[in-house]
């Protein structure tokens, strides 16, 4: 009687979700019946019904809120404004590097300021100030504080240097910066490369002469202004929020478009989909400059209610210390957190916290369950997806090493799809009518997401760079005519409908959490070493998350000097972003457009029993490369050597 209940509410849901009659609701569901293998579907239909209409609800409760907020042109701070109302002295953040404590009316009222001081300077609805900080209290009130008066912020990448870091200003057009006082050398050695025209800001107490010549200091500025509610700017639910930035195959960042609406609909998913409550109390050590931390973390905050404790950076050591000091339930990871946490000492503070949940992606089915069990977090809320996705996957119903699912009873509730690809070029591969090619359980694909323009909920908004945009869509997937959003990533699907990630398409790779774009890396490795030949790409290390990132570089001198490269290297990327495996090489095969031919280098991997060139591997210790002979390669492969 449950399932048939089950089933009865998934067929209402789905005929109020999709204005679909009842009796095409039903026909859906016996045309599948018919079409995949009669007893077969019924086993299919009774392990995941529950899962499915839990889904399904959750989709169905997000779509009426974003249609409501739609009709009442409400944006995030409108939201925010709510839950003020709500608990103003409730506890909205604390920051755990100075144990700062903001309610939700101090929140409210520092980002009143800002608001007042920026229109009070000239800032408008539709101009846009660059955000570079680390993560604080005062990053959210920022953000927020220009979102009251419609100006837009580039929430910029803290790791970023010179020129990317200048790209970064100039490709959102940014008027304005704002920045903390540890990015004052940063801001230093960009300035001259920036329009003069640019404002900064500096946040926090700094000599003159460690910041850029017109630097504006905020701390006493922001003291005159009024914490009154700004003047509303007219903005709408579709309008931008911010801009986040995201790395691609295109080389240098790109600017990611968030609007109000897209903001919402993340982190109203997560909300419901994995059951928060709005006496959580969340543990955020991501950056804010992340979609991750942002939006799924402090989303919760402004959204509904929740507290949420910053965390500068990272600690493992710290980790659990913190969660019990702040009675904190809710935990975010990203996949590296996870192996950094199992590897440290087992101490006291990791079984008196309060922790109930997890949530996260990344996480490696290889130590889900030893996480899980030593840690004694009952539930992993893994997921998958990106800050211009529009076809993000809940694990909602705990299943170990998986990032999602789609319904195979009804899979056109969510029109997501794994196609198809070539495994050597990750094209898409498609039917003899030109339409791709959905894959069967088992099969490995790319996964796409049906772009819907008018539905909020699977709109893609694309990036300030509209060639970076079309890149990013396929014509003719589903159907003639239509249009899908490529995520670049492969996953595979059980017979359930489980989904596995399994790899990352193109030109960028992940590693320490971050994705990495090996045609910018390409771009400063040749520039360092002479514009000599350098390809760069991910590849995989036994026992570490993502892939680890390696450069075969051309030189056919063999002069190479590897001391000064590295000395070179620390100045111009992100530590993230420098290769730890390099190939010396007398020159790399090309085609004839005169691409690099990295397919077989990926292969190839950095085996020196395989490999004749001259191989190193970054010592993280010793901050240099050393030759990586087989009694090193056998080191790593063991996981004694630390990379």
């Amino acid at each position: 009687m449950l399932r048939v209940a089950s089933c009865a509410a998934l067929l209402l849901l789905l005929r109020k979700a999709l204005g679909l009659p009842w009796f095409q609701s039903v026909g859906a569901v016996l045309v599948f019946y018919l079409g995949s293998g009669g007893w077969r579907f019924l086993k299919i239909f009774y392990k995941t019904i529950g899962r499915d209409a839990w889904g399904a609800l959750t989709l169905l409760r997000v779509k009426f809120q974003v249609k409501k907020h739609l009709r009442e042109k409400n944006t995030i701070p409108v939201i925010f404004k709510e839950c003020v109302k709500r608990h103003p002295n409730k506890t909205a953040l604390i920051f755990e590097g100075t144990g700062a404590t903001w309610t939700f009316r101090e929140l409210d009222e520092f980002s009143n300021a800002v608001a007042n001081f920026l229109h009070a300077e000239g800032y408008r609805s539709g101009d846009v100030i660059g955000l570079f900080m680390e993560n604080c209290n005062e990053y959210v009130g920022f953000w927020l504080g220009m979102a009251k008066i419609g100006v837009e912020a580039a929430l910029i990448n803290f790791n970023l240097r010179l020129d990317a870091l200048e790209h970064c200003f100039s490709v959102s057009n940014s008027k304005a910066v704002i920045f903390g006082k540890e990015m004052s050398q940063a801001m230093l050695d960009v300035h001259s490369l920036m329009g003069k025209s640019v404002r900064l800001y500096c946040l926090g107490e700094c000599d003159l002469k460690t910041v850029p010549l017109g630097t504006e200091f905020l701390n006493y500025l922001l003291q005159s202004a009024s914490r009154l509610p700004p003047k509303d700017p007219g903005r709408e639910f579709t309008d931008k929020l911010f801009y986040i930035y995201t790395s691609g195959t295109t080389g240098l960042p790109k600017a990611a478009i968030v609007v109000h609406s897209r903001y919402f609909r993340m982190a109203a998913l997560v909300y419901y989909g994995f059951g928060m409550h709005s006496d959580d109390v969340v543990y955020d050590c991501l950056p804010l400059y992340h979609s991750a931390g942002n939006i799924v973390g402090v989303g919760q905050c402004l959204l509904n209610g929740l507290t949420i404790v910053i965390k500068k950076k990272f600690s493992a050591s710290r980790f659990w210390d913190d969660c019990a000091k702040y009675n904190c339930t809710i935990v975010q990871y990203i996949g590296e957190i996870c192996r950094y946490l199992l590897n440290q000492p087992v101490r006291e503070a990791e079984s008196q916290h309060r922790v109930r949940m997890a949530i996260g992606n990344g996480l490696r089915p290889a130590i889900w369950k030893e996480f899980t069990s030593r840690f004694r977090i009952p539930q992993i809320a893994e997921f998958y997806g990106a800050t211009e996705c529009n076809c993000s996957l809940g694990n909602f119903d705990n299943h170990v090493g998986s990032c999602g699912f789609n319904s195979r009873i009804l899979p056109f509730v969510y029109p997501i799809r794994l196609m198809k690809v070539n495994e050597d070029t990750m094209e898409l591969i498609r039917s003899p009518q030109g339409l791709c090619i959905s894959c069967k359980p088992g099969e490995p694909g790319q996964l796409v997401g049906r772009i819907i323009q008018s539905d909020p909920l699977r709109r893609f908004d694309g990036y300030v760079n509209e060639s970076a945009t079309n890149k990013k869509i396929a014509r003719n997937v589903f159907k003639q005519g239509d249009m899908a959003y490529l995520t670049g990533d492969v996953l595979v699907m059980d017979e359930l409908g489980y989904m596995y990630f399994r790899d990352r398409t193109g030109d960028t790779f992940r590693w320490k959490g971050e994705n990495v774009s090996t045609t910018e890396v390409e771009g400063t490795l040749s520039r360092l070493l002479g514009q000599a030949d350098v390809v760069v790409y991910g590849v995989e290390v036994p026992g570490t998350e993502g892939r680890a990132g390696m450069a075969a570089i051309a030189d056919p001198s063999g002069n190479c000097d590897l001391e000064k490269f590295g000395r070179d290297l620390r100045k111009t990327l992100p530590v993230y972003a420098h290769p730890v495996f390099l190939r010396i090489l007398p020159e790399v095969n090309k085609t004839g457009t005169y691409k690099f031919q990295k397919t077989d280098m990926r292969k190839e991997g950095f085996n020196p029993y395989l490999l004749k060139d001259s191989l190193y591997v970054l010592d993280s210790q010793k901050g240099r490369y050393i030759p990586l002979n087989e009694d090193v390669y056998n080191r790593i492969q063991q996981g004694k050597l630390k990379l």
